[in-house]
């Protein structure tokens, strides 16, 4: 699988916090204010998506009235860091893949569709982020995920060829972004979508974080 694995880039959300119930919620509240009712469905059709984007689209397929798109945006975002910063909870083997990258040598760095402001709170809601040299939102990208983007930011910003990076996703347009990216990507899935045949896409496929101290290794040489 090639040589020389000096980067590992993590995703977020739904790797290493559960965060799609919280998204969710908060989006099923937030849009009902203003007549758009949506299903758990709905939301879940969106996972992996920058959040401006899932915005749009909800703007294109029912336009509404009473508030502005900034306002739904930042009313969803409100929700979520209040969520997170009250209840998140690391994904399985969180800790435990971070320490072993850092035991191999490598360096670390989180890229993830959402805003830096909610990134920010779940490190520090979990009490990772010294493992980090850098944390990227796409926040900022013209485009978010599956465009490759905020996965090449990231290497360029640390001086590493995509070549030369490793990513770790749990979502399928992470999955298609990595690989557009030219890197290594390991797919973590929800359980229900564990035996998709998509995965396939990507270089290896892990249940939790916990199979980076059987699997990794052979991913890093």
């Amino acid at each position: 699988m090639g040589k020389n694995v000096s980067l590992v880039i993590y995703d977020m959300d739904g790797l290493l916090i559960d965060s799609e119930p919280f998204w969710r919620q908060a989006e099923i509240k937030v849009f009902a204010s203003v007549g758009l009712h949506l299903t758990e469905d709905d939301c879940r059709a969106t996972t992996g998506f920058r959040f401006d984007e899932v915005v749009e689209h909800w703007w294109h397929q029912k336009p509404w009235s009473g508030k502005t798109k900034t306002q739904i945006h930042d009313e969803v975002l409100d929700e979520m860091e209040n969520a997170i910063t009250h209840h998140a909870q690391p994904m399985s083997g969180v800790v435990e893949s971070l320490e072993f990258f850092k035991n191999q040598n490598c360096r670390i760095a989180l890229a993830s569709s959402s805003a830096m402001r909610l990134i920010k709170a779940t490190v520090q809601k979990l009490n990772i982020e010294s493992y980090f040299e850098l944390l990227v939102s796409a926040e900022h990208e013209r485009y978010g995920k599956p465009h490759p983007a905020v996965f090449l930011r990231t290497a360029e910003t640390l001086g590493v060829s995509p070549q030369n990076c490793l990513v770790l996703e749990d979502s399928l347009n992470g999955v298609l972004a990595a690989k557009a990216a030219k890197m290594k990507c390991v797919a973590v899935p929800y359980p229900e979508n564990f035996d998709n045949p998509k995965w396939i896409i990507a270089d290896d496929k892990w249940k939790t974080l916990h199979n980076a101290h059987e699997r990794g290794l052979v991913l890093l040489v």
